[in-house]
């Protein structure tokens, strides 16, 4: 397949012409009718005050739920598609403002619903009910979030104050980041760039205009630092209150239920990391003498190396991604090419534009994907991740709303597995030179989701604790992030040269609590299914797709169980992590090789 060289948006005129639609306009008018029906089924059975310990009409009831759920998908990931892409677009913010309305009275559906399931026979639903057995995942889950629920008329409230309270100071920060401009002296002329395409400034080959982005971009985000601040600490703080009132003992309690996980398997994985960091270090230093650097710098992560780094255009990317797929099975092959050939993929930066990548599900197997495509092997595997994550969404197609509803930590399965497949084509065939490129890309994302996911994750930890007392400064919420990257980079970076303000710039922060640590999980439970599909690759196939459609119907540790996996084992994270020290091993002989 040939693709032409440029750099597409997305096409969502598929799916409603614009916002000023009329088949749009009739398709919300039609979800909200539907929630108002939801809504009364739910007051007539006494689901709503879970009043009813009936469960005659549950059939009607869960299937009503997830009709209207798959509808506000739809209208949802529409309306984001151009909020995401043009965050100064008014029409777009204010369907999205109005869209918060229907997404609240959703949320209080769904309470409603878990606290009717804690009062229910739970056994004797399930064997009245085929439709019953078919979620029991989801009601067995539901059935203990019950028992962390405040009263009905306290969920409600918490339900409608969300859009003036920590959404909205999410939204804030979205709002802000995507908008932001970074002054530049270029050519003794002053310019301003949206500071998405500044922070793409950290893959230049040449170290000067790393260094220069990085400064420039450091004393921007102090701009922003008191309004970023305030909306960290309204956040954190609602999430410390909520979690109290309903019987957490801490926010991390509830994010590894909510993860699929237990605390066991967090400390295995968690473990086995900061075990790693000793090797990554060694990496890193490698890196540093590659480049003929005493150290790196923070704005050295993302250095380049290799002359193949600047030749994959975005076109030979697509086809290579389709070629390497291919290899694997047709239906992943396939699917790459229909997602390219419809205009599934927002490539180009621009102003207003989201920073960073991201996949989200449209209607029934369709996805959109966004990025900032860079021409470096790194944007590559940012393309193929993603491309994964369009995959699972195809694999989960057929499954209900509620049978859908998975968790980060498996939601980021295929994605790894997506980009371990390209990775390893062009290691075992490319060039000398590409295949040192890549591998260098490849420990340099392996880092990223180990590394700097641990010093977030230790970072948010401490936010958290503080937070606790009262709110945090700028200031200190600069000196937690430096102290977490040291305590995880360590010598592999130069101290004096840290990135203070990643707080500012990630928005995986400004999420109730812990986005982070499910990149890990999906990294390393990816890396050991990939090795399953090595020992057996005909049987693995069909076995993984299953494994993919049937992610929202058991936990991590249950679905690992099927390849041999135990999430629960420091060994499992261990011998995962041990696939990386190797690609570590083989990197350092390369630079020691090429440097002596």
């Amino acid at each position: 397949m040939s693709v032409t060289e440029s750099l597409p948006r997305w096409d969502m005129n598929v799916v409603f012409p614009g916002l000023q639609s009329k088949e749009f306009k009739e398709a919300y008018l039609a979800l909200g009718d539907s929630l108002k029906d939801l809504e009364s089924l739910f007051d007539l059975h006494g689901v709503s005050n879970s009043g009813s310990t009936s469960f005659a009409a549950f059939d009607e009831i869960l299937t009503s739920l997830n009709t209207a759920s798959e509808d506000l998908r739809t209208v949802t990931a529409y309306v984001r598609a151009h909020t995401t892409t043009d965050s100064r677009d008014e029409e777009a913010a204010a369907w999205n403002s109005e869209l918060d309305g229907q997404l609240v009275r959703m949320r209080k559906l769904a309470k409603s619903f878990a606290g009717w399931i804690g009062i229910l026979d739970l056994p004797a639903l399930l064997a009245s009910s085929q439709i019953a057995r078919d979620h029991e995942y989801a009601l067995t889950k539901a059935k203990v979030s019950a028992s962390y629920l405040m009263s009905a008329a306290e969920e409600a409230l918490a339900s409608d104050i969300e859009v003036t309270a920590s959404s909205a100071w999410t939204k804030l920060h979205s709002n802000i980041t995507s908008q932001l401009t970074v002054c530049l002296e270029t050519a003794g002329k002053q310019t301003h760039s949206p500071m998405s395409l500044v922070r793409t400034m950290a893959y230049s080959p040449d170290r000067a205009v790393r260094e220069k982005g990085y400064r420039a971009e450091l004393e921007t985000w102090k701009t922003v630092e008191v309004p970023l601040a305030a909306a960290m600490n309204s956040i954190k703080g609602t999430t410390i209150q909520l979690c109290a009132h309903r019987g957490w003992g801490d926010p991390l309690d509830e994010a590894v239920f909510n993860s699929n996980i237990d605390r066991e398997t967090l400390t295995a994985m968690m473990t086995a990391a900061t075990e790693s960091f000793v090797d990554f270090r060694r990496y890193l230093n490698a890196k540093a003498k590659a480049l003929g650097l005493k150290k790196l710098a923070f704005f050295d992560i993302f250095a380049p190396l290799g002359a193949s780094q600047d030749h994959w255009e975005y076109g030979k990317a697509c086809n290579f991604v389709i070629e390497q797929f291919q290899t694997y099975s047709d239906k992943l092959g396939d699917f790459a090419a229909r997602a390219f050939r419809e205009n599934w993929v927002d490539v180009e930066p621009r102003p207003g534009k989201t920073d960073g990548a991201f996949c989200m599900g449209l209607r029934r197997d369709e996805s959109r994907i966004l990025m900032n495509y860079k021409p470096a092997f790194g944007a590559v595997s940012t393309l193929a991740h993603e491309l994964g994550h369009g995959y699972h969404n195809l694999c989960l197609y057929g499954r209900t709303a509620t049978q859908r509803a998975l968790p980060m930590t498996l939601a980021e399965t295929a994605s790894i597995f997506c980009e371990t497949i390209i990775r390893q084509a062009v290691l075992e065939s490319g060039t000398p030179e590409e295949q040192f490129s890549v591998l260098e890309a490849s420990l340099q994302g392996s880092c990223q989701v180990v590394v700097d996911i641990s010093s977030r994750f230790l970072f948010e930890q401490k936010v958290f604790e503080k937070r606790k007392q009262r709110e945090v400064s700028p200031r200190e919420l600069c000196d937690f992030m430096t102290e977490a990257q040291m305590s995880t980079y360590g010598d592999g970076l130069d101290e004096s040269c840290l990135h203070p303000y990643m707080w500012a710039a990630k928005g995986h922060y400004y999420g109730a609590s812990y986005y982070n640590y499910p990149y890990m999980f999906g990294l390393l439970f990816g890396l050991g299914l990939y090795a399953e599909y090595q020992k057996s690759p005909d049987s693995f196939r069909d076995s993984y797709d299953d494994l993919l459609s049937s992610t929202g119907l058991a936990d991590a540790a249950t679905l690992g169980q099927r390849f041999g996996i135990d999430t629960r084992s420091v060994d499992f994270w261990r011998a995962s992590l041990d696939q990386i020290r190797l690609d570590i091993d083989r990197f350092e002989a390369l630079v020691n090789t090429t440097k002596a």
